[in-house]
């Protein structure tokens, strides 16, 4: 049976998706930026939270699975210039830190929830589009699966990305033996600003931040031998650009989808363009199997 249930305690309500047969459960907060803080799959939890992150609302939340958008990663100077408009905008855009709303939910054949956000002041100061965007959150028996929605309800095509920035939870002691699937033979080292040939991850190092250029897939996988637990990550096909990214001494693994590379809005790569009217669905799940 699933089941919806709400705690309306404030500044941070919470809605808890659960699958009592399975006891698969998440946990999503509106008002943290329409995030989902955790979700439990087989009795582990999947996601990493650091409390202090998430309850400082002055902070980014380091933890759970932050929502990227209308701009996944980091534009030159935090500036964008595109169609003769610009603006500046933070790192991974303006959603993961507002306020979304509760448009439905629902316990039936699922449970699920439906977070808005909606255009205003606050966004077209950073970014003069009117838009809509509705994430729906619905619990599987084995993790969780977001369909993502974003409508064009101004007059001027809109460009934008989207993605997710999902903290998994990696003990420091396990990252060594921790794999990641991937075709990837190239990518991007963010921390030393170079294009390196790839052949594998060192998950235990002081920090990993790599872009892959060459993933060729729209999914991927975290397997963690300690629990016998594959986590994968799958989307629909818009999610070309990879990112995995993890600090030491730190008991998370970030494996990241995003729709486009960070920089798009001034560069144009991979960046979706919404015609005035226009609706586009995307969708991305993650589930965790036990392996054997």
């Amino acid at each position: 049976m699933f089941t919806v249930a709400h705690d309306h305690a404030q500044p941070l309500s919470t809605v808890t998706l659960t699958d009592q047969d399975s006891g698969t459960q998440a946990t999503i907060c509106p008002e943290r930026g329409g995030m989902a803080t955790g979700l439990r799959v087989h009795g582990h939890p999947i996601f990493f939270l650091d409390p202090e992150s998430f309850n400082d609302l002055s902070r980014n939340v380091r933890g759970g699975n932050p929502v990227l958008f209308p701009s996944p990663g980091k534009l030159t100077d935090d500036t964008w210039a595109r169609d003769g408009m610009t603006g500046k905008m933070k790192q991974h855009g303006f959603a993961r830190i507002l306020p979304w709303r509760v448009s439905q939910t629902q316990a039936g054949p699922t449970a699920s929830v439906t977070l808005a956000l909606d255009s205003d002041q606050t966004t077209a100061a950073l970014y003069p589009f009117e838009f809509q965007a509705r994430y729906t959150y619905s619990l599987l028996s084995d993790g969780l699966r977001i369909e993502q929605t974003f409508t064009n309800t101004g007059n001027k095509t809109m460009p934008f990305g989207a993605g997710f920035h999902p903290y998994f939870q990696v003990p420091q002691a396990h990252k060594a033996a921790t794999t990641i699937t991937t075709a990837a033979t190239e990518a991007f080292d963010n921390t030393t600003k170079t294009l390196i040939p790839f052949d594998g991850f060192d998950l235990a190092s002081k920090e990993v931040d790599h872009h892959l250029i060459d993933h060729g897939s729209a999914q991927s996988a975290l397997h963690r031998p300690d629990l016998g637990l594959t986590i994968h990550v799958k989307c629909s096909p818009e999610f070309t650009h990879w990112v995995v990214w993890t600090l030491q001494g730190r008991d998370f693994v970030c494996l990241e989808p995003w729709t486009c590379p960070g920089d798009a809005l001034n560069n144009g790569d991979r960046l979706f363009r919404l015609e005035p009217g226009a609706t586009r669905t995307i969708w991305t799940e993650i589930t965790a199997q036990l392996q054997g």
